[in-house]
């Protein structure tokens, strides 16, 4: 008689699991927190007039001494040699639950809420959840599986042999990925021929994150002003720190995610604190008043329901990122002992490391003279509702948040007269009437705030406010930009109402694509702006100002590749595998899934955790590896890599591809077998428009690398 432990052991397993690692959406607690997870398990059997478990021999097993999973496999399985198969079906049974588990117990940071989980005590459970089902069928009259089934030793970690399929998919995925790369060092060629990066009297600079979603405003901002001036650099301004709202209890990462952060940006002084909603009231759980409140305020919320569908605004569930830090708040940026109270991490900078971050930004991009009077440090974030995937379309420098608080620091720092003093004693000198505004671009809405306004000094604020006008023409433009992927929006629609319905669209209960956020992303291009500013990419570039003049010995694109290339990789990998396998590799439809105790989603009531991102978010994108092109020498290029193994892994492995572009001669090199080899490959003709919006009527598909011939 067959039977099937996964149906009978999945409902109680996942319950369990998912009720112990829950960060605050269960109506009913886990009574036990503080203890490991199986030393739970055993107080509640401990302490419970009911159990986990129908029979007694799984109990008494629970509470033997020497409780293990070798001790239990041997009772389950038989044959030593058959327990990794073993464990490795049943782990793989329920996709994305073990590796959150492996996760959690390698970074128990991870989770506000603190909990004591490890591998061997879910496999213990589950192990222990099967020994049960099985005695409660059969009683004694069953044996170990190895012995009943036969079941054969397999080693699951040798290599697979190459076959003939393999090496067609492999030179298909080649010809597939160098037919776009070739159009783009096409473009790449003719701007280095043809790029003019002299300005005179520039008007502002900007930086932006290197997001891919940045690339078109940057563009739209200097096609509007022809003097001003953009970087791109990494969205969390060299800043690695937890942020703590004010009044927070839990402390953020606004850094990329592999840092350990050992210090605390604080938000503080906070104009007005967030109104509770009283929907969320823990009242609502009780049958006297969850009656009293179904009845009036449960009323109230279908009204409020049809007319948010009817009429789409601001509700319970839209994930604002203009409300990451509140614009009248300050922040705490400065290091003061007699202030200090968390006891794990330093509230704030010294001026020696505030020194360091303001440095790092402007000498990795290039910006060590001819400064404008005003300087901005841009963030951004993005918005939506009712999205289980809000922080996907956040920064991936700052873990999936708004790079608010970051960009607001950084350019804090930059203003104190204390560290512009420091800067000059090594060499950079910031002009006194040069003046640093951080904001953030929302990158659903295209809207973009600033912060610290009224501490412009007054013969700036003139020019501050034409600036803006200048932001909000380029954001206008960009949203239509963007739009031209909504099949809902017509390309033919006026700017002004474009821009009006890209906004709403963040605001709408059942809007599954609020933006396609990283889509289509293929290239990470680190040199100097002249080589891309002209060069219209379809917002597939993840752009990172640098200048190899001020670099001869490659310290600078050290920094830039040890901060930026695992996290373009890692997004470019995210959408890569969830494109290829969906099913599989990905999260499926965004429509019929859960969340799961604030911790991941899952399709339906119960089910795996997907791991990957929904078939919404991927729809439009081409599964092509990442392309990173430096402007650099060879010999520097290489060299930095060689001293840089946790980089040098990333295209060693085939993980991403490299090329460089060598600024003396203009020809490019390909990085293969650890090595810089000289680049054949036939250049193409470049396609030339006259303008943006030229190109994005003609079609809602990837459109091809272009220059911007404004003459």
């Amino acid at each position: 008689m067959h039977i099937n432990l996964d149906k009978e052991v999945f409902p109680i397993l996942l319950r369990l699991i998912s009720n112990y690692l829950d960060q605050g959406i269960s109506i009913w607690h886990f009574p036990i927190v503080d203890k490991s997870f199986l030393e739970a398990i055993k107080h509640i059997e401990n302490n419970s007039k009911e159990s986990l478990f129908r029979t007694k021999k799984a109990k008494d097993l629970l509470f033997e001494n020497d409780l293990s999973i070798t001790k239990l496999l041997k009772l389950i399985v038989g044959k030593e040699e058959c327990f990794e198969h073993y464990l490795f079906d049943q782990q793989f049974a329920h996709p994305g639950w073990s590796g959150m588990v492996a996760v959690l117990e390698s970074n128990p940071k991870l989770l506000f809420d603190k909990r004591k989980i490890t591998l061997n005590d879910f496999i213990i459970i589950e192990l222990l959840l099967e020994i049960d089902v099985l005695y409660d069928k059969y009683d004694d009259l069953w044996s170990p599986l190895g012995y009943k089934a036969n079941l054969e030793s397999y080693n699951l970690f040798k290599e697979i042999e190459d076959k003939e399929l393999f090496t067609v998919y492999k030179i298909w995925q080649e010809a597939y990925e160098w037919t776009y790369y070739q159009d783009v060092l096409s473009g790449l060629s003719y701007s280095f021929n043809n790029q003019n990066t002299t300005i005179n009297d520039t008007s502002f600079q900007a930086f932006f994150c290197i997001d891919d979603r940045e690339i078109s405003l940057r563009q739209h901002l200097e096609l509007v002003d022809e003097k001003c001036e953009t970087f791109g650099t990494p969205g969390h301004y060299n800043i690695v720190a937890y942020y703590q709202p004010d009044k927070g209890k839990f402390l953020t990462k606004v850094c990329p995610a592999p840092l350990q952060p050992k210090h605390v940006l604080k938000e503080i002084h906070k104009g007005k604190t967030i109104k509770r909603d009283l929907h969320f009231s823990r009242k609502t759980h009780s049958m006297f008043w969850g009656f009293i409140y179904s009845q009036t305020l449960g009323f109230l919320s279908g009204l409020n329901l049809f007319k948010i569908m009817v009429s789409p605004n601001y509700s319970a569930g839209t994930n604002y990122s203009f409300d990451h830090m509140h614009k009248d708040a300050s922040l705490q940026i400065e290091y003061n002992p007699k202030k200090q109270k968390n006891k794990e991490y330093q509230e704030g900078f010294t001026i020696e490391e505030m020194t360091d971050i303001v440095e790092s930004i402007l000498r990795t991009t290039g910006l060590t003279e001819n400064f404008a009077k005003l300087v901005y440090f841009i963030g951004h974030g993005a918005s939506s509702t009712n999205n289980p995937y809000y922080a996907g379309y956040g920064c991936g420098a700052c873990s999936g948040r708004p790079g608010s608080a970051n960009a607001r620091a950084a350019a804090e720092m930059a203003n104190r007269s204390d560290i512009r003093s420091s800067l000059e004693k090594r060499g950079l000198k910031i002009p006194n009437e040069t003046w640093f505004i951080g904001g953030l671009h929302d990158t659903t809405r295209d809207e973009v705030a600033f912060y610290d306004e009224e501490l412009i000094a007054d013969n700036l604020k003139n020019a501050h406010q034409e600036n803006l006008a200048k932001f909000q023409k380029a954001l206008v433009n960009n949203a239509k930009e963007r739009a031209r992927r909504f099949d809902n929006i017509s390309l033919s629609l006026n700017k002004n109402k474009n821009y009006e319905l890209v906004k709403k669209r963040s605001l709408k209960l059942f809007e599954i694509r609020p933006e396609y956020n990283h889509a289509t992303n293929t290239l990470f291009i680190v040199g100097r702006r002249g080589l891309t500013k002209n060069l219209f990419l379809d917002r597939r570039a993840f752009l990172n100002s640098y200048d190899y003049k001020q670099d001869p010995t490659g310290d600078l694109l050290a920094t830039i590749l040890g901060a930026g290339a695992g996290v373009c990789a890692g997004i470019n990998l995210e959408y890569y595998f969830s494109r290829v396998d969906n099913h599989r590799l990905g999260a499926g439809s965004k429509l019929p899934q859960n969340i799961v105790g604030l911790i991941g989603v899952s399709n339906g009531v119960e089910g795996d955790l997907r791991t990957g991102l929904p078939y919404q978010m991927v729809e439009i994108h081409d599964p092509l590896r990442l392309m990173t092109i430096i402007e650099q020498k060879p010999e520097v290029v290489l060299n930095v890599l060689n001293n840089n193994q946790n980089v040098k892994q990333w295209y060693a492995n085939g993980w991403m591809n490299l090329t460089v572009l060598d600024p003396n001669t203009g020809d490019f090199f390909n990085y293969k077998n650890e090595e810089l080899v000289p680049l054949q490959i036939e250049l193409n003709s470049v396609n030339s428009i006259t303008n943006i919006e030229q190109i994005c009527l003609t079609s809602r598909e990837n459109l091809p690398v272009s220059f911007i011939n404004k003459n």
